[in-house]
């Protein structure tokens, strides 16, 4: 799948081949991270009256799920030797859309919005809220009550719910492909994208 908002700095060789498996890998978890099928697929199943309104919602859930993919590349290669490298390539992708975003942003509207900086935050209240957990405690209801907090619909089960299943969605479906590892090369079409 070939995303619209990849960045122009991306090093490739000149046959448009990412250089090296780490740049390929990267790819396709920022392809996914950046999809938005599964937002749409998410917000549609919002009952009526949650899904009056919900552009602050879709905006979170992109965050979320832009953050959870990184986050998820930490957790699921805690002892990879290739884990600081593959998460630097991926969020080095994510900077780069983030400024473009930043600058469209204040060109049109004139706010000046780090759309990084934002992402920055969010991973940072997510990994609290992870890490405030207690022990043997799934993470996923406390991601959900967050997430509906940030959407400033707190008392909204259903955006509740919409982030607990946007977070263990992306964790399980970023662990399978990076358990795959050895299948990276066989998916030129990025099947975990979909």
């Amino acid at each position: 799948m070939t995303s619209r908002l990849r960045p122009k700095t991306m090093r490739e060789s000149s046959d448009n081949k990412p250089n090296s498996k780490i740049d390929e890998i990267a790819e396709i978890l920022f392809d996914f991270a950046v999809d938005r099928d599964d937002i749409k697929w998410s917000l549609g199943q919002l009952p009526e009256a949650s899904s009056k309104s919900c552009y602050r919602v879709d905006y979170e859930l992109q965050l979320l799920k832009i953050v959870v993919t990184g986050w998820s590349l930490s957790a699921h290669l805690a002892d990879d030797p290739q884990k600081e490298l593959l998460a630097h390539t991926f969020w080095n992708r994510i900077l780069g859309v983030s400024k473009e975003l930043s600058e469209t942003t204040e060109l049109m509207t004139g706010c000046d919005v780090d759309y990084f900086d934002l992402l920055k935050e969010r991973l940072d209240d997510y990994v609290a809220v992870i890490s405030g957990k207690e022990k043997g405690a799934e993470p996923a209801p406390l991601i959900g009550t967050r997430f509906a907090e940030l959407c400033e619909r707190p008392d909204d089960l259903s955006v509740s719910l919409a982030g607990s299943r946007m977070f263990n969605t992306i964790v399980l479906r970023a662990g399978k492909y990076l358990s795959d590892q050895g299948r990276f090369s066989a998916l030129p079409n990025n099947e975990y994208a979909h």
